[in-house]
């Protein structure tokens, strides 16, 4: 069995960003100014969460649909931003998440 060391700040200061958008059938991308260990992307028009947590290969993520069912979906529905690589420190959420005409939140932990 695997043990986990819980990795605490000495600042004490934890990274939090909340918002909401109607999607509009195209990626996303969310600029933070930290990079996220947690991102949580739920479409309320259709109950439907994503979830991306750090360690993760980097095309999955944790789907529940409205019924309860989840899944390890690998469809690159949220990806986390590198800023070396893509510029920014932040993630994105893929335009099959991002569906046109729903209303979405999402939740960032770093």
């Amino acid at each position: 069995m695997a043990t986990d060391t819980p990795d605490f700040r000495a600042d004490g200061i934890v990274n939090h960003a909340f918002g909401k958008f109607t999607g509009a059938g195209a990626a996303v991308d969310v600029p933070l100014g930290f990079t996220p260990r947690i991102v949580r992307v739920v479409n309320a028009t259709d109950r439907i969460t994503d979830e991306k947590y750090v360690g993760m290969a980097s095309t999955e993520v944790i789907h529940t649909v409205a019924t309860g069912v989840r899944t390890l979906d690998t469809g690159s529905l949220i990806t986390f931003k590198d800023p070396l690589v893509d510029g920014m420190r932040g993630f994105a959420i893929a335009a099959a998440a991002a569906i046109n005409a729903k209303v979405i939140y999402w939740e960032a932990l770093a």
